[in-house]
């Protein structure tokens, strides 16, 4: 951004950073113009310590603008340009998270963010806490819209718009009729009194009962939200799978047995 300000006189916000890797540099990855941590391919998009650089052949082709091989270098790089292209797409693609959705419908997350702690949450959490349940809604660190099963909560009563701020996952666990909403908090907060009344006017039109659930990969991610978590709420750390922590007063307080 500061390139843009020094070389074309374009002035960004340091808030409109997401907004250009969005919506210019994956237009550049998917083209096949520039390549993503070309030292290491495993590093999470969103890592600080992410880089680009110009993808080496379109490089020789720039570098040729002006001089009489030009032409020749231009005819043959849209010749090789769908392979390249194809190529860098299967790279990228190699480096993603598959998860299982739905019976025989897998799709692949993004390596950044939260999104080892998303499959955590779907292998783990649902199969415990939401047996036999249906996936509705899973985001993506790089892709909002990773899954969404819009005719099922359609049937429940909630309707969302492309600018509802959704939660990470929405999962319907049917024996019980409840609609269940997941964060997955890595970097980001946990469902706090904030969150927690975002949620419950985004699906107030839900038939079914909305239970919230703030996830952590382990305690010690957990300890440092601790005091935001809001009453009403459930955690579930991955380190733990097996367990909930209820923060909803005399409602659980029972004597557990041996």
């Amino acid at each position: 951004m500061e390139f843009f300000a020094e070389h074309y006189g374009k002035q960004y916000k340091p808030n409109t950073r997401e907004t250009v890797r969005r919506q210019t540099v994956h237009q550049f990855l998917d083209a096949g113009i520039i390549v993503i941590n070309p030292d290491e391919p495993a590093r999470p998009t969103n890592s600080p310590k992410a880089v680009y650089q110009i993808e080496p052949a379109t490089l020789v082709l720039l570098r040729a603008f002006g001089t009489a091989e030009w032409e020749k270098n231009l005819r043959s790089y849209l010749a090789s340009i769908e392979t390249l292209k194809r190529r860098y797409a299967q790279e990228r693609e190699m480096e993603r998270i598959p998860v299982t959705v739905a019976p025989g419908k897998t799709i692949t997350l993004s390596q950044g963010g939260q999104n080892v702690l998303v499959k955590q949450i779907i292998d783990e959490f649902c199969s415990r806490f939401t047996p036999g349940g249906e996936l509705i809604y899973v985001g993506d660190t790089d892709e909002k819209w990773a899954y969404f099963n819009e005719e099922l909560l359609a049937s429940l009563g909630v309707t969302i718009e492309a600018h509802g701020k959704m939660p990470d996952i929405a999962t319907y666990f049917t024996a019980k009729n409840w609609l269940v909403l997941i964060e997955a908090v890595t970097s980001h907060g946990p469902v706090n009194p904030k969150r927690h009344a975002e949620l419950k006017h985004l699906f107030r039109d839900s038939k079914a009962g909305l239970v919230f659930v703030t996830a952590f990969l382990d305690r010690k991610a957990m300890m440092r939200y601790l005091p935001d978590i809001s009453w009403e709420t459930e955690v579930w750390v991955g380190e733990s799978p097996s367990h909930l922590i209820h923060f909803n007063g005399e409602r659980f307080l029972d004597p557990h047995e041996t």
